[in-house]
């Protein structure tokens, strides 16, 4: 499956949000993951926030959330669509997530 193939639309009342033609679904599994690499989320959050969330771990929670993610998908790949689609469409897709994140669901 490649990203052209994904056309499953946002939920967005779920927390889902869409960066890149991949739809991003903060699952429970997808946030375990996220923070087994990137540390407390409730940190993630606060670093948000406060304008300190890097472009790396932006990527990086976008990336465990894919759903579904292609097969074929190399991360490296991913992370230069997110940053082609630009600044407007990660902090959309991060308000989404974080937004989710926070309220639970």
């Amino acid at each position: 499956m490649s990203a052209a193939d994904v056309h499953i639309p946002a939920n967005v009342a779920r927390g889902e949000a869409m960066i890149a033609g991949y739809r991003l679904r903060p699952s429970f599994a997808a946030l375990v993951a996220a923070e087994g690499e990137l540390g407390p989320l409730f940190a993630l959050v606060e670093r948000a926030a406060d304008g300190r969330l890097t472009l790396a771990e932006s990527a990086a929670l976008f990336w465990h959330c894919i759903d579904p993610r292609p097969d074929n998908l190399v991360r490296a790949d991913f992370a230069d669509a997110v940053g082609a689609a630009g600044l407007a469409a990660m902090s959309g897709a991060l308000r989404t997530l974080l937004g989710q994140i926070l309220r639970g669901g």
